[in-house]
């Protein structure tokens, strides 16, 4: 009888020593995570975002795999992260686009702010109004006095209806109360081909994209949709500093789906400060016109709430549709 309740108690012992090794969960991340990316390879977006797997990469210990899923203005590649396990290991290299891609889309497969929750934001943008390097207008000043004296209006091409190239002429030509025409473009690239050619008078373009071209002296650049000046472009003024209140930040941001449990989130979070305090990477995003800026979980979920209205606004105010 003895010897049988020892047998039991060792074995009992047995299994509540073996019970919280096989119980617990295997430590995040213990397999590598997909970052997907919205847009086509080669885009600021996807420099960004194989900038920062990079370099999450190594401080997480697991490979963080940048994965391209273009389409629907950012949509369909923020669907696929809308519909996968809310584990950690599917992440979207989310564009601000999305917001107001909420006001352009009569329906979306998706729900932004219920399907898909905020890490951290990388990096502000700012669109920059640039003009020909053949155009006679040299400043802010200038172009606003040739806006109001031209017949017919000046143009502006955009990558589209409804994007921020669009948003930012609308709500400018709002601001200083003049008319502008718009001209919108497949894409950013055949409208910034068109301005160089001297086929549009100007673009209200975002800096990561046309910094070369404003480096090289092919393109001027007159005035920044940012509320401060771009860090790339010092000299250069707000439009802010002449219309007050004038405001089109870009920004880029990590998000997951939502459920994922707040541990891995935050988790995620620290990982990401930490690889945007490095100097090599601060660098490489000054370098494309970007201001890195990363935030808390809960900073970047009351922004996102901030901008939904603000972005309807601009929307409703510029007529624009999903073409």
């Amino acid at each position: 009888m003895l010897k049988r309740l020892l047998v039991g108690v060792c074995a009992l012992s047995g299994f509540l020593i073996a019970a919280p090794l096989w119980a617990q969960a295997p430590t995040y991340p213990n397999k590598p995570i997909t970052l997907i990316v919205p847009y086509a390879p080669g885009g600021s977006t996807d420099i960004t975002a194989r900038l920062i797997a990079e370099h999450l990469s190594k401080r997480i210990g697991q490979q963080v795999v940048a994965e391209n899923r273009a389409g629907a203005a950012g949509n369909i590649g923020a669907n696929a992260v809308a519909q996968a396990a809310p584990d950690g290991y599917t992440l979207l290299m989310a564009p601000s686009s999305l917001v107001a891609n909420i006001s352009l889309y009569k329906s979306l497969p998706y729900d932004l702010r219920r399907d898909l929750e905020p890490i951290s934001r990388i990096a502000m943008i700012p669109n920059v109004l640039v003009v020909g390097a053949d155009s006679k207008i040299n400043s802010f000043a200038e172009f606003i006095a040739a806006a109001k004296a031209a017949n017919p209006p000046l143009n502006y091409g955009s990558a589209g209806s409804g994007s921020s190239q669009h948003l930012s002429g609308a709500l400018f030509a709002n601001k200083a109360g003049i008319q502008m025409g718009h001209i919108p473009y497949k894409g950013g690239a055949p409208a910034l081909v068109d301005l160089v050619g001297g086929r549009l008078d100007a673009i209200f373009a975002p800096l990561v994209e046309v910094l070369p071209f404003i480096q090289a002296k092919k393109l001027k650049a007159l005035a920044v949709t940012t509320p401060v000046r771009a860090f790339a472009l010092p000299d250069v003024p707000t439009i802010a500093e002449t219309f007050p209140g004038f405001e089109v930040t870009l920004w880029n941001s990590i998000m997951t789906r939502s459920g994922t449990s707040p541990e891995i989130i935050a988790k995620l979070n620290k990982a990401i400060q930490e690889v945007l305090a490095q100097p090599e990477v601060l660098a490489a995003l000054r370098t494309q016109g970007s201001n890195p800026s990363g935030n808390t979980p809960a900073e970047f979920k009351q922004l996102i709430a901030q901008e939904v209205p603000k972005w309807a606004e601009v929307i409703k105010m510029s007529g624009a549709e999903v073409q």
